[in-house]
């Protein structure tokens, strides 16, 4: 069993994008090894939310912790390195497209501190391997299926071995079946630990690996059963 102690904790969290109030009143906890989703239409507020956890929106009202880190003391200067501590996965997979799949891994070791080329060599093979990529490394990013972008969007996301996975619409342009895959591997990574946070509005994905759900809905978020 993981430390049930919250990775992510949000109290009376008020959520703005720009001047606008986008959710109200947010009470969130997510602890090591979960998987829990974010559901809600386009536009309720589940990207806003994911912003404001990595500090892309600052946190005005309320209180919120993740990874140890208060989102409201928060300095500017080591907002880099409390992102070394999440992995972001988005729809738009923003991989390098100059690069093979490689030295996009590479890229990210190398700005984020790592300097010796064994050990760099030795996280991207093992990242790679655990994301079924591991005979890959040489490809170009045009060369790559959709469904092995997303998995190389998520062999960048774990590289630094990240205690929080938040990911906005992970599968949301691939097909049912690539789809299952990615949850498996996602899956795969909340059973190493890691909590995983997905905002998504599938519910084919949440009725086939289920887990804790939130609704953002009205301008408010409420924990819900999903019944299927």
């Amino acid at each position: 069993m993981f430390d049930s102690q919250p990775i992510i904790e949000l109290q009376n969290a008020n959520i703005f994008q720009g001047k606008n109030l986008i959710l109200q009143n947010v009470e969130l906890s997510v602890s090591k090894g979960e998987l829990v989703y974010l559901v809600g239409k386009t536009g309720s507020g589940k990207s806003s939310l994911l912003k404001t956890l990595y500090c892309d929106i600052p946190l005005l009202n309320g209180n919120g912790k993740v990874v140890g880190y208060n989102l409201k003391s928060l300095k500017i200067k080591d907002i880099a390195y409390f992102r070394c501590k999440l992995g972001i996965v988005f729809q738009d997979f923003n991989l390098l497209s100059d690069r093979n799949v490689y030295h996009n891994l590479w890229f990210v070791l190398e700005s984020t501190g790592w300097e010796k080329r064994s050990e760099m060599d030795a996280r991207i093979n093992e990242v790679l391997n655990l994301v079924g990529l591991g005979s890959k490394g040489f490809k170009m990013i045009f060369e790559l299926s959709r469904g092995e972008q997303q998995r190389l969007v998520i062999a960048r996301a774990i590289l630094n071995k990240p205690e929080v996975i938040l990911a906005d619409e992970p599968t949301g342009n691939l097909d049912p079946e690539v789809t299952d895959d990615i949850m498996h591997l996602l899956r795969n990574i909340c059973d190493l630990g890691t909590a995983v946070l997905i905002a998504t509005h599938d519910y084919r994905i949440i009725n086939k690996f289920p887990g804790k759900i939130f609704r953002c809905e009205g301008g408010v978020v409420e924990e819900v059963r999903f019944a299927g």
